[in-house]
């Protein structure tokens, strides 16, 4: 049911209208913590060290209440030690918008904005109570924060002309908290309304989300009536108006920007919260529609990953509308790994971990060691000039979901951990196993990349994977204890029919900046078990070039 699922999710919504060219971006990224770069003390500090991690991209959040102290006077003063350092140590910035919302609270907004509630009013819960949080139903909040962004536009525009800003986040994690939608009295006017006409006639001329398309009614005008009557009709009523507000914002960029690829983050609605108990109506997987019709000049949504289910989470948003970008997953041992099994499954733009300043060597090790291998294998992961990419997969595997079968044509590739081979120790002496992850790239017929870490890939015919298995065996290639029993003739045994696939070699190479394939060392023997797979162990970092061949 869930293969089924994601194949129809690539169908969905239309492109959005205002849609630039993403496919240039290659983010081997880190996010910085929210406070890295509010005194140019830390940005001169910060920017070289991430430069030494192996990133080619820095997150960096851009703050209202620094930029604009008071009204109307605006000290870009970080914002240009930002761009300056960045390009001083040879890194791209994605600047991340903390303008009316920051996960969901109106924090980074200016002292002067916070205390004049008259002018620029809170949302309320159904109760009538004010919250931190800025409504999006008030005219002067949006002209507020939209003159400051577009000021930011401005003076990326005057200042950056080597295009060091490569994308833009406008606001952070939007959605609303306590209750699914904003009670305030303008909120109550514009619900009031009911359902635009502009909304429901997108939403009857496209595919939807499953989840949108079953409460869809395509009848009536009040919210109720169109969607049913529940706190979900609440969430859809919230994500029009949230993502129309973030319109503004990036019109304003599309006028002084134009290329500037701009994206919007979600988090998760995962644990099974209700909306409201997770930032309801910001840009989720079920919501995308509503925030294609209402922001169509947002590229991309973009998942904030921080749960289980890291695959799970991945493929709701890698859609062939939606190419994916994590702009935030959590910083850990396994975030080389995760890097690794993006890009080779889903191509995606790029991949950030979350506070990587503040991660320990431990976390940031992989990162580093992952990112060296992805640089390497970007003329095959995105080939320039518009060529045709190699097919490409991705492994991410774990102690509960160790093993993955791919098919490619007559070729079966058993992927698994590289902690289910029978003799490494570490698989069964209650050792947590580290996540391992790869890519694996199609070259040619029987040729292949594998990078990554902490994977096993054996290979077969189809014909010859129906005999059944190769049962398990020592390091040696031996098996481990003799049967006699087994050793007898077996009655009505099928005889062997068809080809057989071995491994010609398994080479350990590096890939230049032109795509060719250099050779270090030759792997055959007992590092591929005597031609019976190709493997890297957990801890180890490295692209191996595999060619096969037939034999009957």
């Amino acid at each position: 049911m869930k293969k089924i699922l994601i194949l129809f999710l690539v169908c969905l919504s239309a492109i959005p209208a205002g849609a630039t060219d993403t496919g240039k971006l290659f983010i081997l990224g880190g996010e910085l913590s929210n406070s890295a770069a509010t005194c140019t003390a830390d940005i001169d500090e910060v920017m070289p060290r991430m430069k030494q991690l192996g990133l080619n991209t820095v997150l960096v959040p851009a703050y209202w209440e620094l930029l604009e102290p008071e009204e109307g006077r605006f000290d870009f003063t970080l914002i240009d030690r930002t761009v300056a350092k960045a390009r001083e140590n040879q890194l791209k910035i994605v600047l991340l918008w903390f303008g009316a919302w920051k996960n969901s609270m109106s924090c980074y907004t200016p002292v002067w904005f916070k205390k004049d509630t008259g002018k620029y009013p809170r949302a309320r819960t159904r109760s009538g109570k004010p919250l931190e949080i800025a409504s999006a139903f008030s005219r002067n909040v949006l002209e507020a924060d939209n003159r400051a962004f577009a000021a930011l536009m401005e003076r990326i525009k005057a200042t950056d002309a080597g295009g060091t800003v490569v994308m833009v986040q406008i606001e952070n994690e939007i959605g609303m908290l306590e209750d699914a939608r904003d009670h305030s009295p303008l909120a109550d006017e514009a619900y009031n309304r009911g359902v635009p006409q502009v909304l429901a006639d997108y939403l009857k001329k496209n595919k939807l989300h499953p989840w949108l398309q079953a409460r869809f009614t395509g009848k009536g005008k009040a919210w109720a009536e169109v969607f049913g009557n529940d706190l979900h009709t609440d969430e859809i009523f919230m994500a029009y108006y949230y993502a129309r507000y973030v319109q503004r914002l990036a019109k304003s960029a599309r006028s002084i920007l134009p290329g500037m690829p701009l994206f919007v983050n979600a988090a998760m609605n995962s644990r099974g919260r209700r909306p409201g108990e997770y930032p309801s109506a910001g840009p989720l997987a079920h919501l995308i529609d509503i925030w294609h019709c209402a922001a169509p000049d947002i590229d991309l949504l973009a998942p904030d990953i921080y749960d289980t289910g890291f695959k799970g989470w991945a493929a709701q948003y890698a859609l062939w509308n939606n190419p994916l970008f994590i702009p935030e997953s959590r910083c850990c041992t396994n975030s080389g790994a995760r890097a690794m099994y993006v890009f080779g499954e889903h191509r995606a733009l790029g991949f950030s971990p979350f506070a990587i300043d503040q991660a320990p060597a431990a976390d940031t090790g992989p990162i580093t060691k992952a990112y060296a291998l992805l640089s390497q294998l970007r003329p095959y992961l995105q080939p320039a000039g518009g060529d045709k990419q190699p097919e490409a997969w991705g492994l991410l595997f774990d102690q509960q979901d160790k093993e993955r079968i791919i098919s490619d044509g007559n070729l079966t590739m058993t992927c698994r951990h590289y902690y289910t081979l029978p003799w490494d120790p570490r698989a069964t002496d209650g050792t947590v196993w580290p996540e391992g992850g790869a890519a694996v790239i199609k070259l040619a017929d029987m040729e292949y990349l594998l990078a990554g870490t902490g994977v096993v890939v054996s290979f077969a015919a189809a014909t010859e994977r129906s005999y059944g298995e190769r049962k398990a065996l020592g390091e040696d290639g031996f098996a481990q204890t003799g049967n006699a029993a087994a050793q007898q003739p077996q009655p009505g045994a099928q005889p062997f029919a068809g080809k057989r696939i071995g491994i010609g070699s398994v080479d350990e190479v590096s890939i230049a900046a032109d795509g060719s394939i250099r050779y270090l060392r030759r792997l055959n023997g007992d590092q591929s078990h005597q031609g019976r797979h190709a493997r890297i162990a957990v801890g180890d970092w490295q692209i191996l070039h595999i060619r096969l061949y037939e034999y009957q």
